[in-house]
């Protein structure tokens, strides 16, 4: 039997509310975005919405907990259960998300800590404790597997799994200052693993 609609509505609501936000925050950036306008186009009362994201602080994390952590989880997941050789995961999953980010709703939130970034720390610690440091952190132990399963061999990719996601970043800076001049970011970035793969290969 299928739940009342009302139930339903109301356990989607912080998920409207949400997605409500980041389109104001992509619109306006994070500082010139008002939360009553998030609320208006969620369909709620700003009162509503406050019971559930107390703050636009509170409400930009959940975004970036919709729009990035959830996609970098399920890379990382991917990561641990994955049956493919390590060069096989790096030219197939890692790749193909590494190609998707640039052109992603992932770019809009770098690109918003990017901007205003130097204004709210606490955003990009937030970013960096539950993305970035996170996703660094996976990039060194496949690696290290990688070399303890003698496919790889010990390099400085495994302290500075940096080079590995550098086209990625490039790619999102690149669009963002020169989105006029053309940049090939896919071949960059498949570029780039076929580098680090030749560096690293046993």
């Amino acid at each position: 039997m299928a739940e009342p609609r009302y139930q339903r509505r109301k356990e989607q609501r912080p998920q409207e509310i949400t997605d409500a936000a980041y389109e104001v925050f992509a619109e306006k950036g994070y500082a010139s975005a008002r939360v009553d306008e998030v609320a208006r186009r969620a369909g709620v009362s700003k009162g509503l919405l406050y019971v559930y994201f107390r703050t636009k602080e509170e409400l930009f994390k959940a975004v970036i907990r919709s729009v990035v952590i959830r996609r970098v989880d399920a890379l990382l997941l991917a990561v641990e259960e994955t049956d493919l050789s390590s060069e096989e995961f790096m030219r197939g999953p890692l790749l193909e998300f590494m190609r998707r980010v640039p052109g992603s709703p992932v770019a809009i939130v770098i690109r918003l800590l990017i901007a205003e970034g130097q204004r709210h720390p606490d955003l990009v610690d937030y970013y960096w404790d539950n993305v970035v440091s996170k996703g660094l952190g996976a990039i060194s132990r496949f690696v290290g597997r990688g070399v303890e399963r003698g496919e790889f061999r010990d390099t400085a990719v495994t302290e500075l799994p940096q080079l590995v996601l550098a086209p990625v970043m490039l790619s999102v800076v690149w669009r963002i200052l020169f989105a006029k001049r053309e940049l090939d970011t896919d071949k960059l970035i498949e570029t780039q693993i076929d580098m680090i793969l030749a560096y690293i290969k046993a």
